[in-house]
């Protein structure tokens, strides 16, 4: 076992699925020499090039229509948002357009990318940084919507997502990027479920159901 970042975990995760399938990539605002708004994709594009990290213009909607057009030819784009607010300006695509891509065509075409974004408050960012639209999109029936609170969980869980065929907006809550946790060895491979809950700690007397930073907050209340 090794103790390692949210951040890092996230990083491991993208880069052992781009070394897995050749079809994985990822694209977004700032991803390539940056390294992404959280540093999430540093040291990515030395490692494998312009054609496997691409940066994209500052253009939500662009960036998601060209994600879905990539995942229908047969690619597993990872795009990144800056913000989870500004995936408002992508919402008719995601919602209107990959979501409903196999109700449309009778379950025929798969559209696996994965919409990574930064959300969550008590971060002090301001009016247009803070805001929470998780449960919006998780009303939308052919969307998968997570946010791990973990790093053993946001690298299993995005493993599973970019290996998943739908669509799935994988959250990050911007306060746990620093958290970090007990993981397997490096070459001891692990995916999470999507669709599957944890106990993280027994009891009898209350049950809390949370995800992401609230489980830690939930967890230092019990004690």
């Amino acid at each position: 076992m090794r103790t390692i970042t949210y951040r890092d975990a996230l990083r491991e995760a993208i880069r052992e699925e781009m070394l897995r399938d050749e079809r994985v990539f990822i694209m977004g605002e700032d991803i390539a020499g940056y390294g992404g708004t959280y540093a999430v994709t540093k040291g990515l594009y030395e490692e494998f090039g312009e054609k496997r990290v691409r940066d994209t213009p500052l253009a939500e909607e662009v960036i998601t229509g060209v994600a879905i057009g990539a995942a229908l030819g047969g690619l597993r784009p990872i795009m990144e948002l800056m913000t989870i607010n500004f995936s408002l300006l992508a919402s008719d695509l995601l919602v209107n357009s990959a979501a409903k891509m196999r109700y449309m065509f009778g379950g025929q075409p798969a559209v696996p990318f994965v919409v990574r974004m930064p959300s969550g408050g008590g971060a002090q960012r301001a009016a247009q940084h803070s805001q929470l639209f998780e449960t919006w999109f998780a009303h939308v029936p052919g969307l998968k919507v997570v946010m791990p609170a973990t790093p053993y969980d946001v690298k299993g869980m995005l493993k599973s997502a970019v290996r998943d065929p739908d669509p799935v907006l994988f959250i990050e809550h911007e306060l746990l990027y620093n958290v970090k946790g007990e993981m397997p060895d490096e070459e001891d491979e692990y995916t999470v479920p999507l669709d599957r809950g944890e106990v993280k700690r027994p009891g009898q007397d209350i049950t809390i159901i949370t995800f992401s930073r609230m489980l830690h907050l939930s967890l230092q209340a019990a004690e």
